[in-house]
Order: structure tokens, then C-alpha cells, then sequence
């Protein structure tokens, strides 16, 4: 009986769950569709962009305007269903979603690293834009180099690969 106890209690703990996620503001940018938008921040550093933040999680914003940089995770709400293996914009082969930045992902969530203008009431300013406009905003998170930043990395499959700026924008392959 010791076992057959262990054994369900495991099958619980492991098994999967719904989840509810409370949007805490919304994405104000430029782009109202995938295809042609910068598929990573980098690429389009001077993008203009705001970050929303509903009224009653405003108080938390309080000490984020002394980061240079944040970390926005946010739904890819124009992406429906998703796929296991994908062929990104900077190749032409499948990858393995996990191994890509593909927005065709099972829980559809985005992150991206931008520059932290000015915070001014709910509204923060950033520069960095590769996010729809109207993208619901997750979390926010402060970029501190101390934790992530890291120098010895491996690229994996982008390793050695030249990139252009016609293939740094997306196409519509993933709408």
C-alpha cells in the first residue's frame, strides 16, 4: 500500500496542470503584425516602445527606474497553436522549438531584454521594441549583469552563422 501511495502521490506532483496568468498591463509598439517586425531587440535598440502597467500593480515599479536594462516576459497573443519543430528565420532546417526563439511555442510566451528609459506614473519607457502592439504584459524583471551575464556560452545550431538584416525580421511563416 506504501508504494501504490508513493506511486499516485508522484503521478500528481508530475502531471500536468491549468494554469491562470493575470496580465499586470499591456504592450504600447509599432507593430501590429509578425511578418517584417525585428524578430530580436538588439536588432532595433532605437525602437520606441511602453509598457502599460494596470493601475493596481503600479506600485510595484517602485526602484525599477535605477536598471539600465528589464526584462519583459509577455503573451504572443497573435500566435495561435504551436509546433514541436520549426524552421526559424535564421536557417532554413527544423529545429526543435526549445531550441529556437520560435513565437510557435506551447505556452506562447515571449521575452525580451530592453533598454529602460524613464518610468513616468504606470508607463515605462523602453527602446528595443520586437513585441506586437496590444501583447498582454506577464512580468517584468530587472537585467542585472552581475546574474546574467554570462561569458562562456555555446551557440548550438547559430554557431559560426552570418547575419543580414533582411533575415533579422519575421516573415509570416508562424501567423
Amino acid at each position: 500500500m506504501f508504494f501504490l501511495t508513493k506511486l499516485l502521490s508522484l503521478h500528481f506532483i508530475f502531471s500536468p496542470m491549468d494554469i491562470t496568468i493575470t496580465p499586470i498591463g499591456y504592450l504600447e509598439t509599432p507593430f501590429e503584425a509578425v511578418a517584417n517586425m525585428p524578430i530580436q531587440p538588439s536588432v532595433v535598440a532605437h525602437t520606441q516602445g511602453k509598457a502599460i502597467i494596470y493601475e493596481e500593480f503600479a506600485k510595484g515599479l517602485k526602484d525599477l527606474e535605477g536598471f539600465s536594462h528589464i526584462i519583459l516576459l509577455f503573451l504572443l497573443h497573435k500566435v495561435e497553436g504551436y509546433a514541436l519543430e520549426v524552421v526559424p528565420f535564421m536557417d532554413t532546417v527544423p529545429h526543435g522549438v526549445f531550441a529556437t526563439r520560435s513565437p510557435k511555442r506551447p505556452n506562447r510566451i515571449g521575452m525580451s531584454i530592453v533598454n529602460l528609459e524613464r518610468i513616468e506614473g504606470n508607463t515605462i519607457y523602453f527602446r528595443g521594441v520586437d513585441m506586437l502592439n496590444g501583447s498582454p504584459l506577464l512580468d517584468i524583471k530587472p537585467y542585472y549583469s552581475y546574474f546574467d551575464d554570462r561569458t562562456e556560452v555555446r551557440n548550438g545550431w547559430l554557431e559560426g552563422k552570418k547575419f543580414t538584416p533582411e533575415i533579422l525580421k519575421s516573415d509570416n511563416r508562424f501567423e
